[in-house]
């Protein structure tokens, strides 16, 4: 019996291989193609950070370089603060540093929950647009309904008035 097995597994193997080397890719010359790409890999990679000016949201458009930045550590830049150069030009931020560090989870179709490291209850409304239209900013789904959540409390879920 174990002989008779083994011919018939030889055989099936046989037949598959014949199968697969005759699947029809006809041998070619060479094929001379141009010259590789070369230069520098350009990085279009911006962000987008809803600041204060005058009391109102500001979008502000930053290249932080490297590597994509994850919707988290986007927030943890917009509690860093505004840079010398958005200071100089009146940029504020309502948002506390010590808000962070950020977790943003993507939840149903169109909604995102971010937690804060700071009662979301004690957040100005607008450091909350602030949190709300930068998380907006980051999500290819639009409109996106964002609550933030910390210590116990909830604030939304909110839309970006600006992106509506």
């Amino acid at each position: 019996m174990r002989i008779g097995l083994a011919r018939r597994l030889l055989a099936a193997g046989l037949v598959a291989l014949v199968a697969v080397a005759g699947c029809g890719v006809r041998p070619s010359g060479v094929i001379i193609g141009g010259d590789p790409p070369s230069g520098a890999v350009a990085r279009t990679t911006t962000i987008t950070l809803f600041l204060v000016k005058n009391g109102r949201l500001s979008a502000v458009t930053r290249r932080p370089g490297g590597r994509p930045l994850f919707p988290g550590d986007t927030l943890m830049l917009l509690a860093a603060g505004p840079t010398p150069e958005e200071q100089a030009d009146g940029l504020t931020s309502d948002i506390p540093p010590a808000a962070g560090p950020f977790s943003v989870t993507a939840g149903r179709a169109g909604h995102v929950v971010v937690t804060l490291s700071a009662a979301a209850g004690d957040l100005s409304s607008l450091a909350v647009e602030q949190i709300v239209c930068t998380v907006a900013a980051t999500t290819p789904e639009s409109p996106v309904q964002v609550t933030v959540v910390g210590a116990g409390q909830s604030v939304g879920p909110r839309s970006c008035p600006r992106r509506r």
